[in-house]
């Protein structure tokens, strides 16, 4: 696979979708510089995209299309290239396709509104403006590349996040998972037979909290004992008998403590009801 050093794409006024396409090439290869013309030279050397009929351009009636329909724009191609490889996954690539690319390309192959689309368009300049293009499509480059950067260091934490929680999940006794610290853990446990999860509060100490009976429901599979609910501090010790508790939320999803033995034991008990 081959990461380039400079490429070619149009001139003119630009949309987020040879906006991105160059941010992805500048994640590929922080060095990469574009030249936006509009004739491509006669041998050019560099990548070509959202121009000249190939590999990278859309613009002919015979341009790829998803299984789902949605045509491939120039930012859709190359993720296509070298998405597996940004995500070192190709059901990763696959996924950021749907939930990210792939709307991107479908506004520039229709002209349906999109509002990051919009946003990129933004940056182009009105008409009575000093501001050259060029210049103007350099700073729509950067938003979009702290944008594309964040979205894919997300979207890897996240498989990572759900490597570890089913690690936890293996190592769980009485269905309490135990986190060494907070990561996204609702969509690895909702379908297991974990009751509680438990991890370390940014406030200190722990947070205890119920397993929704599906993914993104707020009800739980085991709620704390409604004489907990709403109490913190000593009423929550005195209606507990655990010490080091200190706080239960009104509607019974989540208790935290101080210690991670006194985090167990209000699992414990509320399981155990």
């Amino acid at each position: 696979m081959k990461i380039y050093t400079q490429g070619y794409t149009h001139a003119g006024k630009f949309h987020a979708d040879d906006v991105f396409s160059t941010a992805l090439l500048k994640l590929l290869n922080p060095d990469f510089k574009v030249r936006r013309v509009n004739k491509l030279p006669e041998n050019p050397d560099g990548i070509v995209y959202d121009i000249g009929g190939g590999k990278f351009d859309h613009h002919q009636t015979d341009s790829p299309v998803r299984d789902n329909g949605i045509p491939y724009a120039a930012f859709g191609l190359l993720w296509k290239e070298y998405g597996a490889y940004i995500m070192e996954s190709e059901e990763s690539a696959l996924q950021f396709d749907q939930k990210f690319v792939s709307a991107i390309d479908y506004a520039d192959n229709t002209g349906e509104y999109d509002s990051l689309s919009a946003a990129v368009s933004s940056f182009v300049p009105p008409w009575n403006s000093s501001e050259s293009i060029d210049s103007a499509f350099e700073k729509a480059v950067d938003f979009a590349f702290n944008i594309l950067d964040r979205l894919i260091q997300k979207s890897k934490a996240a498989r990572l996040a759900d490597e570890l929680v089913m690690n936890a999940y293996k190592d769980s006794v009485n269905n309490i998972v135990i986190l060494n610290q907070y990561m996204p853990w609702e969509k690895v446990l909702t379908d297991t037979d974990a009751v509680f999860v438990i991890y370390p509060s940014l406030r200190g100490g722990y947070n205890i909290q119920g397993v929704p009976v599906e993914h993104g429901s707020n009800i739980v599979k085991k709620p704390f004992p409604p004489e907990w609910c709403g109490r913190e501090d000593s009423e929550i010790v005195l209606a507990s008998g655990i010490d080091g508790l200190r706080f239960c939320h009104k509607n019974g999803f989540l208790a935290s403590a101080e210690t991670l033995d006194s985090a167990i034991k209000a699992a414990e008990f509320a399981i155990n009801l």
